[in-house]
């Protein structure tokens, strides 16, 4: 498959980068919901699509996404008319309901997905395929190098966009003044949630709230104490999937566009070169979750790459 080339009217990475978040419509996809309550007493919310397949592809968001937004749908679109089941899941707080419990979601929160793909492998799926972008993709990689050997047989191939691989530098990078934007708009809707959930029940201090005007102040403030870490360094040395890319044992495909506004150097790793499952690729153009395409039908270049991927692992 060709690389990825940038229309000419998307001349910039932010353009990259904004237009498809901001302007892609995906028609004709249409999910069916099921409610997945969790070993602590909350609850997920599960996006499917039935094709009656034994092949099955489970799509993971990025930060403050969820199953509707376009990269999704595009992606379940893709595989549903190439006859795969498909299982967008929206995380925690994510699928437009607050959840019960005191956690919310975050980078390294595999038992989320581990849960989502044990559930998938009762249906009876004879292949699952797993698809990441951004924080999904980091999740995702983590997931299956930290379970190494011990992962589920049914998992085939893996596919990874626009994976903020080592958080911290990410987290620098996205605060800078260049892409300070992109930080305020998702800690807008993080504060948000924060403060929805303080309502709902005790022990959450929404004073700090007002003073936090980075992602990196943000985790460390909430995310994590919340999730048992020391800190938002120990947060993210713990899960950048960076660290995990060694134990991968399932063809992987990871695809970063090298004018990714969010990534830092880091996320660019060129030692894997003879790591026999990890394939990279580092496209010239695409931005943040972007891939745009206007001459396929609407179908996305990002799309296209990882069907051919986990259809024939090319």
């Amino acid at each position: 498959m060709q690389a990825y080339r940038a229309p000419a009217i998307l001349f910039t990475n932010h353009l990259e980068t904004i237009y498809p978040a901001l302007f892609r419509t995906v028609t004709g996809v249409t999910y069916s919901r099921e409610r997945m309550i969790t070993p602590d007493q909350d609850f997920l919310d599960l996006d499917w699509i039935n094709n009656n397949s034994d092949k099955l592809v489970i799509i993971s968001h990025g930060l403050e996404g969820n199953s509707e937004r376009a990269y999704i749908k595009g992606m379940a679109k893709i595989f549903s008319q190439n006859g795969y089941d498909v299982l967008a899941w929206n995380y925690r707080g994510c699928s437009e309901e607050m959840n019960w419990q005191l956690r919310f979601y975050h980078s390294g929160a595999t038992d989320d997905l581990d849960l989502v793909v044990q559930y998938a492998i009762t249906k009876g799926y004879a292949a699952i395929n797993l698809v990441g972008f951004s924080l999904g993709g980091n999740l995702t990689l983590k997931y299956v190098g930290e379970q190494a050997h011990t992962l589920a047989k049914q998992i085939n191939r893996v596919v990874a966009f626009s994976v903020p691989l080592h958080l911290h530098s990410c987290s620098m990078q996205i605060t800078s003044s260049a892409y300070g934007i992109y930080s305020k708009r998702f800690l807008k809707t993080l504060k948000q949630k924060v403060k929805l959930k303080a309502s709902m029940m005790p022990g959450i201090d929404i004073q700090p709230l007002d003073r936090i005007n980075t992602l990196f102040d943000f985790d460390d403030a909430y995310t994590a104490p919340i999730h048992g870490f020391a800190g938002a360094l120990d947060y993210y040395e713990k899960c950048s999937s960076l660290y995990f890319l060694d134990h991968l044992r399932r063809q992987t495909l990871l695809v970063n566009a090298a004018n990714d506004p969010f990534l830092s150097t880091r996320c660019y790793p060129n030692n894997f070169k003879e790591h026999i499952y990890l394939k990279t690729e580092y496209p010239q153009h695409g931005g943040h979750v972007g891939f745009a395409q206007f001459t396929k039908n609407g179908v996305y270049w990002s799309e296209l790459r990882a069907l051919q991927f986990i259809q024939s692992g090319i």
